[in-house]
């Protein structure tokens, strides 16, 4: 049942976090899981015509979303990474998982997932430049101002240090002006629907301005 989730999320980003948590407790599955699994096949029946909708006039773009649910797993205390990336108004790419070390702040999880969405950007930056599309400096949208703020820090304070290096080649792409960090507010981090359980009301919002359209 979470195999055959998993593949659906490819075009239904809406249940992408809701799969991925269930995911985690493949190896020890327990009733309260397969409850879980079975209210979201339930959603699936109630929107069986959702679908990512791509006009014709979008523009090529490329920008993106990056937020992090400190601490949010209640098992380990690991915090979960959510990014999605978007060409003009078209939603083309999107994860949600959980980190692999325990975050000691809110800066640091924040960080660690702008890592994980620079990474991807500029693979799909050198994507669509095979395609013959040139994508200048690419907008990463966080609503942290202190990891906003160490991105663009070239001094690794001791406050710092305990974060792994890998994560610290986005100062580099900042500096080259691969890509720039630009603050948006928590009500607009469209993000937010990959990180954490959310009440409709929101849930149906993030829903929308993603781009998911019923397609009948």
């Amino acid at each position: 049942m979470i195999g055959s989730l998993l593949y659906l999320t490819a075009s239904r980003p809406d249940i992408m976090f809701s799969v991925c948590l269930c995911a985690r407790f493949q190896a020890t599955p327990r009733e309260s899981h397969l409850v879980a699994i079975k209210r979201i096949f339930r959603y699936l029946r109630d929107t069986p015509t959702l679908g990512l909708w791509y006009p014709k006039d979008s523009s090529f773009s490329l920008h993106a979303y990056s937020d992090a649910d400190y601490g949010g797993c209640k098992i380990d205390r690991k915090s979960t990474s959510g990014t999605c990336q978007f060409l003009g108004s078209m939603l083309v790419s999107w994860f949600s998982k959980k980190q692999n070390s325990v975050a000691l702040s809110t800066t640091e999880a924040e960080y660690i997932s702008l890592g994980s969405c620079c990474a991807q950007v500029l693979w799909m930056k050198q994507q669509l430049l095979d395609y013959g599309v040139e994508v200048e400096t690419i907008p990463l949208k966080c609503d942290n101002t202190s990891a906003i703020c160490l991105t663009k820090n070239p001094i690794q304070h001791s406050r710092t240090k305990h974060i792994e290096i890998r994560h610290h080649f986005i100062r580099d792409h900042v500096l080259k002006n691969d890509v720039v960090i630009e603050y948006v507010d928590t009500l607009n981090q469209l993000a937010d629907i990959f990180t954490k359980p959310l009440d409709e009301e929101r849930f149906w919002s993030l829903r929308r301005e993603l781009g998911l359209a019923s397609l009948s």
